[in-house]
């Protein structure tokens, strides 16, 4: 690669809406981001929200170029061709006859992703098919729907029952009674399965799998990462009926993103979200409110991007385990935990855990683990992850047990570390002060020396176009 292509890596560019037109892909409206070069301007590019890997989203395009009438079609075609074969309201009603079938006539297809019906088995002789489909297993699809983990996409963990348990005793202790369960079909399930009469949920959801198992107004097919729903007109209509006659006070929102998900887009759709809920719920004392009760599950190692798009959420000390992640769940063998925490703007001493492996700290008025010891310089119980953190005088901080304080970082740091200063400057406006993420230009709108290397590069792009036919 020439040096002056050398890439420097490429962020998210977030603007207004209306601040130019938006590309789509199979998963909704596109991103924009931003790539950053060695000896030349950052050029920005529209791809896909959802999917970080070019091989499971192949939708790409430059933002200072125009893609062909021809390109424009074909990319349309894909995009009605990945659609779910049916609507939600016909998913529903071929749900109502397929629990008027007995189990033995019940069947799912996992290569096709759908539940059969007798007269469609000839069809399918040569798949993947799990016979035998029982109301239980109808009601807890998650179970056996043969989860997408890859990382870059869906990345479908699924809680255990334990974090299950923990979480429907937290709504039910809380008041809470309306869950509005963001890419948690676990969650959902549970509070359906129970049919207590005081919590209700519906699930938002990316896979549209779900919707074959639950019935059509507690399903929305919805992309959390671009706050775009499938079928808008029948989301509406189920979030109408779904929150008809509810206060703010008894809403809660719960969101459990792929861990490589970005935060920054994440927040942006939490916030679009809350806004569309109030405006469909009565007012009441907290009309006043701008967002609902919350629960995001990420790692606790994300928090300060967390805290920085939303500063009014703390971390929870609770050890959110998973069923099938391989790393994300509680190894009895090794006695490694979980490192996967619950961040809330709900008040944390409101949120008992459980006595076994938690304590309430008198001085921080919240719950923590029995090993995460009380700082009386820092106020806090500051450790993250099973270990004792140490405080540093000079940071005026707890960090990690281990680390020593550099002089040129002015920060802790593990030992033997490359000191930050040593880099290079913003990749941007080349200032030493701050990187690109922080770069006051960065948001700005193209000036004209942009608009111009945008324009000549479409017309060195054209040169060489006719160069190739004339050769």
């Amino acid at each position: 690669m020439h040096p002056s292509c050398q890439r420097f890596g490429v962020e998210v560019f977030i603007s207004e809406e209306g601040d130019y037109q938006t590309p789509w892909c199979p998963h909704g409206p596109m991103l924009m981001f931003e790539r950053y070069f060695e000896s030349k301007p950052p050029r920005r590019f529209f791809a896909c929200s959802a999917c970080r890997d070019r091989k499971e989203c192949s939708f790409f395009q430059w933002a200072d170029e125009s893609p062909s009438k021809v390109s424009i079609e074909a990319h349309q075609k894909i995009i009605e061709a990945s659609q779910p074969l049916m609507n939600a309201k016909q998913f529903g009603k071929r749900l109502k006859i397929v629990k008027s079938l007995n189990d033995y006539e019940r069947t799912y297809c996992h290569t096709c992703d759908l539940l059969l019906l007798p007269k469609e088995l000839k069809k399918h002789a040569k798949h993947e098919i799990l016979c035998n489909v029982t109301n239980e297993m109808i009601t807890n699809a998650s179970r056996f729907l043969k989860p997408k983990e890859n990382k870059k996409s869906h990345a479908q963990y699924l809680f255990n029952n334990d974090a299950i348990e923990f979480f429907l005793n937290t709504f039910q202790t809380l008041g809470y009674q309306k869950i509005i369960c963001v890419g948690t079909p676990r969650i959902h399930e549970a509070i359906q399965t129970r049919k207590t009469g005081v919590i209700d949920s519906i699930l938002l959801d990316i896979d549209h799998r779900h919707a074959q198992f639950l019935e059509d107004d507690h399903f929305i097919h919805y992309n959390m990462f671009n706050h775009h729903f499938f079928e808008k007109d029948h989301a509406m209509v189920c979030f109408k009926k779904f929150l008809y006659n509810s206060l703010p006070s008894s809403l809660m929102v719960i969101l459990d993103p792929p861990f490589g998900g970005l935060v920054q887009v994440l927040s942006v759709s939490l916030k679009k979200l809350w806004k569309l809920v109030l405006n469909y719920v009565k007012e009441g004392d907290d009309y006043h409110l701008s967002c609902l009760s919350t629960f995001w599950i990420f790692p606790y190692f994300m928090e300060s991007h967390i805290t920085k798009e939303l500063p009014f959420f703390k971390m929870c000390d609770f050890k959110v385990d998973y069923d099938n992640h391989p790393l994300y769940k509680k190894h009895f063998k090794t006695k490694k935990l979980s490192p996967v925490r619950v961040f809330t703007n709900v008040l944390l001493k409101t949120i008992i855990l459980p006595p076994n492996d938690y304590r309430f700290c008198d001085k921080c008025q919240r719950y923590v683990s029995k090993e995460n010891l009380h700082c009386d310089l820092c106020n806090d119980c500051p450790s993250k992850h099973n270990i004792v953190w140490q405080h540093c005088l000079i940071c005026g901080k707890c960090v990690k047990k281990g680390y020593v304080h550099c002089d040129i970082c002015k920060s802790c740091k593990p030992p033997g570390h490359d000191c930050e200063s040593l880099t290079r400057g913003c990749h941007i406006c080349g200032d030493f002060g701050h990187k690109r993420k922080a770069c006051p230009q960065r948001h700005t709108k193209m000036n004209s020396n942009e608009k111009k290397r945008f324009h000549d590069g479409k017309q060195i792009t054209e040169c060489n176009k006719i160069r190739k036919r004339e050769h």
